[in-house]
């Protein structure tokens, strides 16, 4: 079974950290944003390792930006104007990034206090997002259950509604290979295994085309150290990667990030159909746990999702889900050491 132990109180409510174990790795999580808090795993050395940036107080993910760790609902990403057209009906969404939707609207699914169970080696969360919220039509049912075995963590992602909508589930966890306060990920060797991308226009919403990697500094395919890239000029705009791959299918796994520093390695793999990479350029400082001192360029987030502005976007895959169908998507992290 997890293990609760008290880790703060919002609101009169108090809020557990949630502990799964397995072997040398240990995972935390909050009901607070159904949040990966921090991961442990073993280094070379057999040091257990913290590789996940995070707070110390739960006020923290409530007020903080940058989503640390959080589950985001109801749709990851940008939805361009923050409106989209489902069946001849036009749905104005909050904007809460200029002109666009970011990551579910002002109170996404990562600022919300969820439900929780515990099973052996496993917990599920889960939270009721009422018709209207943040625009969306339907009453939508969500659950994210993260499971621990052997060396995989694996997070399944559930939804249903009551009436047409949009939905796109991802978890923004920010990896540091290093340690949570390694600093700059620059060191880090990242694969990804796509072909293709979605380039973006004004507020990084995608244009509408799938434009092949190959030529630039997003052509990952090989592996590269991320210093060896993240100064090329294609990425000035968004100070390092902020981009969404279409990932090659086929089952092979979509990504694997590594640190020389540590030898800590991580294998992605995932049932969705694009990736959000995404080297923490607009991160401002700010004091993490344990003081650790966090700032622009200390972490990288894996985030599998359907592409961003999809619903906008007739040949992308999309992320309506009707009525009385199931939402039904899986993430797999997992560990070693070399």
């Amino acid at each position: 079974m997890c293990e609760t132990t008290p880790f703060g109180t919002l609101e009169g409510q108090d809020i557990p950290l949630i502990r799964l174990r397995k072997g040398d790795i240990q995972v935390e999580l909050l009901p607070f944003g159904a949040a990966v808090r921090a991961i442990r795993v073993p280094d070379r050395q057999g040091r257990a390792t913290d590789i996940c940036l995070g707070y110390d107080r739960v006020e923290d993910y409530r007020d903080r930006d940058a989503c640390f760790g959080g589950t985001i609902g109801r749709c990851a990403n940008r939805i361009g104007g923050a409106a989209f057209t489902l069946d001849g009906r036009t749905f104005r969404l909050t904007a809460n990034e200029g002109a666009n939707q970011l990551h579910g609207g002002v109170v996404g699914f990562h600022k919300k206090l969820w439900r929780f169970t515990c099973a052996p080696g496993a917990v599920t969360f889960a939270l009721d997002s009422p018709d209207g919220e943040e625009g969306f039509p339907g009453n939508v049912h969500a659950e994210v259950t993260y499971a621990l075995s052997g060396d995989t963590l694996t997070v399944d992602y559930r939804a249903v509604s009551d009436a047409d909508t949009v939905v796109n589930l991802t978890n923004h966890a920010y990896f540091n290979l290093a340690g949570h306060d390694g600093g700059p990920v620059s060191d880090h060797t990242l694969t990804v295994r796509a072909e293709a991308y979605t380039p973006a226009g004004a507020g990084n919403v995608p244009t509408g085309e799938i434009a092949p990697v190959a030529g630039t500094p997003l052509d990952l395919r090989s592996g590269a150290v991320l210093g060896d890239r993240l100064g090329d000029p294609f990425l000035a705009a968004s100070r390092g990667y902020d981009h969404n791959y279409v990932l090659d299918r086929g089952g092979a796994p979509a990504a694997e990030l590594w640190c020389p520093r540590t030898g800590i390695g991580l294998e992605l793999s995932t049932s969705l159909p694009g990736m959000q990479l995404y080297t923490a350029g607009f991160l401002t400082e700010r004091t993490g746990k344990s003081g650790a001192v966090y700032g622009p360029g200390h972490a990288v987030c894996l985030e599998p999702q359907f592409f961003p502005d999809a619903v906008n976007h007739a040949n992308f895959p999309s992320p309506v889900l009707r009525a009385g169908a199931e939402y039904r998507q899986t993430i797999r992290y997992r560990f070693f050491v070399r």
